[in-house]
């Protein structure tokens, strides 16, 4: 394997390890610092500020990629985000870890930079494959992110954050030691724009991109709901403390890298990226209709495998809409899948939570059904892209 490319599994991979860490502790910290009644709204907008600011600057940094390259933001990314853990560390109020919540949001480039760099290494027809084993790296960092956030959590709330800067530090100094550009960067490229709407009228003028964009807000919409109740429906539901919860993390994360490491690249080779989007869109369904009805805790983890193979759309997704821009704008085209995906992590995580802790006392799986049948509304999208690449 190239070594760049193993740097940049690694790189994700920490950076995994890093965001992991502190899930198990949310609800709890939140708690902690406003008070038990403040759960229900500070959970939901806890996530979607970190998504919002996400979504403002993903595509500034990932379009500045372009123009300066890929090293320098990763770097300048990384070291904002250990500096920030730490802050978070030490915060002593709500307000306080909403700030860092936002400055985490803001620096969050690694992930779209790092896919950048992989579709300038790699050949149009492996993107697929790479894009799945750079999603591996991220799951395996899930595998031991939550479970040892949900152990050292136990001890000090506040440990976790600690872990999480130290991983940051070693991630820049990977990404300083070990990744070279991968590109010469373009002076002339178009100026970057602070309207983040901007890339979005930039992508709509490839007509082909429309109902891959439309299908990846709702894909990224729905897997809101895994991430916005899967702690505090596993506390609620089957009475999980936070080993439990760190334990299933790690098994999602687990099953997760095996499934894009594995499946996604070879399915997406054998049958197309279309049909792998289909296959991914059937399990996840599938496994969002069968956890809205199971009222026992074992159910909940035998369906990980099940959840993870619902993933493997993704690389597929990312593969068809990278290959319709050129090579000079693939930092702006993973600048913006970032950012949409941060825009469904704006609106998702407030309207999922209200909507759960408004429905829970009545039946904790509406939220979870209501996800799946999401997934109706890709379908027309996903078989007019497909007519779309018959008719040219």
């Amino acid at each position: 394997m190239d070594r760049r490319m193993v740097a940049l599994l690694m790189i994700v991979l920490l950076d995994g390890m890093g965001l992991g860490l502190t899930w198990p502790i949310m609800p709890d910290l939140l708690r902690s610092v406003g008070g038990a009644g403040s759960l229900e709204w500070s959970l939901g907008a806890f996530m979607a500020l970190y998504a919002a600011m996400q979504f403002l600057c993903a595509p500034l940094l990932g379009a500045l990629s372009d123009r300066i390259g890929r090293r320098p933001v990763l770097l300048i990314a990384l070291a904002g985000a250990a500096v920030d853990y730490l802050f978070m560390a030490l915060a002593p109020s709500l307000v306080l870890l909403f700030v860092g919540r936002a400055i985490a949001g803001a620096t969050s480039a690694s992930m779209a930079v790092a896919s950048a760099y992989v579709a300038d290494i790699t050949p149009e027809e492996r993107r697929a494959r790479n894009f799945g084993q750079l999603s591996a790296a991220m799951g395996l960092g899930f595998v031991a992110g939550p479970l040892l956030g949900g152990v050292i959590g136990e001890h000090w709330l506040r440990a976790p954050f600690l872990v999480a800067a130290a991983l940051n530090a070693a991630n820049l100094t990977l990404v300083w030691l070990w990744l070279r550009e991968a590109r010469t960067p373009d002076a002339q490229a178009e100026g970057v724009s602070l309207n983040p709407f901007a890339p979005l009228r930039w992508a709509f003028t490839f007509p082909r991109l429309a109902p891959l964009i439309g299908a990846l807000l709702i894909i990224a919409l729905i897997g809101q709901v895994g991430g916005a109740l899967w702690v505090v429906h596993g506390e609620d539901r089957y009475g999980w403390g936070l080993a439990t919860v760190g334990l299933s993390l790690a098994g999602f994360g687990l099953f997760h890298a095996l499934a894009q490491a594995f499946v996604a690249g070879p399915l997406s080779e054998r049958w197309g990226e279309r049909r792998a989007m289909l296959v991914g869109m059937a399990a996840d369904g599938a496994a969002y209709v069968a956890i809205a009805f199971a009222t026992a805790g074992w159910v909940a983890f035998s369906l990980l495998p099940v959840f993870c193979l619902g993933g493997v759309g993704a690389p597929a997704l990312q593969a068809l809409i990278s290959a319709e821009v050129d090579e000079d704008s693939q930092g702006r085209v993973q600048g913006l899948l970032a950012s949409l995906t941060s825009l469904a992590s704006v609106i998702g995580p407030v309207a999922i939570t209200t909507g759960y802790f408004a429905t829970r006392a009545a039946w904790p799986g509406a939220m979870w059904l209501a996800g799946a049948a999401l997934y109706l509304l890709c379908l027309p999208l996903v078989k007019r892209a497909r007519a779309r690449a018959v008719a040219v």
